[in-house]
């Protein structure tokens, strides 16, 4: 199938999508328009549909001109889109520069789910997941982050997302600035409008920046784990060998959460690998003093991939012994493994080589 895709140079000007109110109306003033162009401006990027400047029709022309001469005005596109039987839908989305992401809409009970991407490819090299096998490309900038949310809104309508959960391509606190940016647009009165409480970033354990996650914005964190002793978490994430298991598992302890907030902690079943109940007793003891809640994931396999999914017999009995020692413990639902959409299939498979 071919897939058709919008192509746009890359430009070192700034992406006008990354912009907040501030910046616009600054930008405004010095242009010599009124300082509440800038509010109009917002209004178009963030709270209406994506719309090319051109047609952003109750705006001067010149002030038009003036965006078009000094903003890089692209925003992304939708490369495909891949419905699965369950309801899940994965979109590509072409960037600028002729890259590509995935984006995954997750339908499930009362809840639409946006999981979002934060990089092209990924660095950290984590062995049960299909990005890792990209390399890092480049990271994400806010505008292009914000504008997967808004194709997503495109896509899924007229039904509307209420979670958003930073667990697609890439790892969210390499790319810290940028994902703050991002955050700002997305939450800001001006911006998306979406309440903090129903964001949620992932990370392998970037321990600074974790930290600064919790004390810069109030979203909610989630930690890949897969691994309760540090020879198998450096076999099969090698960041534990820059933040081993005791210096990950203390800055959660010393984590500033809220009163009756915790950690989820994701854990992705691998047959006989991390699955046995030694590996749930290691786990217990790790997290003893941690406000947690524990993800497990059904591993989903990937061209390649050098794992077997764990019968679901063995994970019961894993959550059961996690929930027998106090721990809360759910397991995940695979969604849209028929397109490559569940957790840890993301690939990009029409991705542009580095």
């Amino acid at each position: 199938m071919r897939v058709e895709r919008t192509v746009r140079v890359e430009s070192a000007r700034p992406n006008l999508r990354s912009q907040t109110l501030d910046e616009l109306t600054e930008w405004a003033e010095s242009r010599g328009f009124p300082a509440y162009r800038g509010s109009q401006i917002a209004g178009w990027l963030y709270n209406r549909p994506l719309t090319a400047v051109e047609e952003m029709h109750n705006l001067p022309a010149l002030l038009r001109e003036a965006l078009l001469q000094d903003f890089d005005c692209s925003f992304p596109a939708v490369a495909k889109r891949s419905d699965s039987t369950d309801g899940t839908t994965k979109l590509l989305i072409g960037l600028g520069d002729a890259k590509v992401v995935e984006s995954v809409i997750i339908p499930r009970d009362d809840r639409i789910t946006l999981c979002i991407s934060s990089q092209v490819g990924c660095a950290l090299d984590c062995q049960f997941c299909a990005t890792a096998t990209l390399g890092l490309q480049r990271n994400l900038e806010p505008g292009e982050i914000v504008g997967q949310v808004l194709r997503a809104r495109e896509a899924a309508a007229p039904s509307l997302l209420t979670n958003y959960v930073f667990m697609g391509m890439g790892e969210p606190l390499a790319n810290y600035d940028r994902l703050i940016r991002a955050l700002t647009l997305l939450t800001a009165r001006w911006g998306l409008g979406i309440s903090p409480r129903r964001i949620t970033v992932s990370t392998v354990g970037l321990v600074p920046q974790m930290e600064r996650l919790l004390h810069d914005t109030s979203v909610h964190i989630a930690v890949s784990l897969s691994a309760a002793r540090d020879e198998l978490r450096d076999r099969l994430m090698p960041i534990n060998r820059r933040y081993p298991l005791a210096e990950l598992i203390g800055a959660c302890k010393r984590l500033d959460l809220p009163r009756r907030k915790r950690i989820t902690f994701e854990y992705v079943m691998l047959d006989d690998v991390n699955d046995t109940m030694r590996d749930a007793e290691e786990l217990i003891r790790l997290l003893h003093g941690v406000p947690a809640k524990v993800n497990l994931i059904p591993f989903n396999p990937f061209p390649g991939a050098g794992f077997g999914r764990s019968p679901d017999e063995r994970i019961e009995a894993f959550r059961e012994r996690l929930l027998a020692s106090g721990i809360h413990a759910t397991i995940r639902t695979s969604r849209g493994r028929d397109i490559q959409a569940a957790c840890g299939q993301l690939a990009a498979a029409e991705a542009a080589p580095a």
